[in-house]
């Protein structure tokens, strides 16, 4: 076995001599620079982007609820219809898992999350610590151009609920809350009001109470309408309302578990 304690390390003084020396080597040594040919700039940038295809698609089916939460995501199927390669699908999965929106099990495979009910209510204490405040970053901040970015959007809301497209309602309801996100310019909770929105929707699709009263339609345009007027109390006062609506229309009661009651399933009377 070797005795290492016999042999001191080498002072500073000893370490960057030696290192300049090895720099001026390589550096006479004139090594070539690798060069990166266009072609494979371009296979790079065209995997990233149908890598970025198939994310989004996932991502715009969950937020539609056309991608419940617990269905298993088979990858034969997405690579035939996708035409994308097993390890590009793969790639996607890890990102929406690192986003908490899909689940890898090993030797299952890939399924769409089911946040329980402790996430859930931890996603709403989440998002009404954070966008209340960028709704009064916004009330103070927004140019003129944004204001009419955010009236716009609203009205493609209005126009997907007059053609009764409910799936599209869902998905640019919460794409609202993600556009107010990127205009009040933190990247960094930007991301997480994206990855926030789409776990309410999965949230929405698990623990939605039948006949509960959903938010109302005008809540939005009263947001924008707050923004504009520079009220920086009625923001984030409308947010942090408007936010309570919407997990108000959730049952998120701690639910007794038991054997169930088949009896009162299959019975008639």
């Amino acid at each position: 076995m070797h005795n290492f304690c016999h042999h001191p390390p080498p002072s500073r003084r000893d370490i960057v001599p030696e290192m300049v020396t090895r720099r001026k080597k390589a550096a006479d040594a004139e090594l070539p620079v690798p060069q990166v040919s266009g072609d494979a700039v371009a296979a790079d940038a065209s995997e990233s982007s149908v890598n970025e295809g198939i994310y989004q698609d996932l991502l715009n089916a969950i937020m539609e609820h056309r991608l419940l939460a617990g269905t298993k995501l088979v990858e034969e199927r997405l690579c035939e219809v996708t035409g994308a390669s097993r390890a590009r699908i793969r790639q996607v999965f890890a990102r929406l898992a690192h986003e908490k929106l899909v689940t890898l099990v090993p030797n299952r495979g890939a399924f769409i999350s089911s946040p329980s009910i402790e996430e859930a209510r931890q996603v709403f204490q989440a998002r009404r610590l954070v966008e209340p405040e960028l709704a009064g970053v916004l009330a103070t901040t927004a140019t003129a151009a944004q204001i009419r970015g955010l009236r716009r959007h609203i009205r493609q809301e209005d126009d997907a609920r007059a053609r009764g497209d409910r799936a599209a309602v869902i998905r640019l309801s919460g794409e609202f809350h993600i556009v107010l996100a990127e205009m009040a310019g933190n990247a960094i909770l930007e991301k997480l009001i994206r990855e926030m929105v789409s776990l309410t929707c999965l949230i929405i699709t698990l623990y939605d109470r039948p006949g509960a009263p959903a938010c109302p339609e005008h809540e939005h345009r009263v947001l924008v309408d707050a923004i504009e007027q520079r009220n920086t109390a009625q923001a984030q006062a409308t947010m942090a309302e408007h936010l309570a609506h919407i997990e108000g229309s959730l049952d998120l009661t701690v639910r007794e578990t038991g054997a169930p009651d088949f009896y009162s399933i299959f019975s008639k009377g």
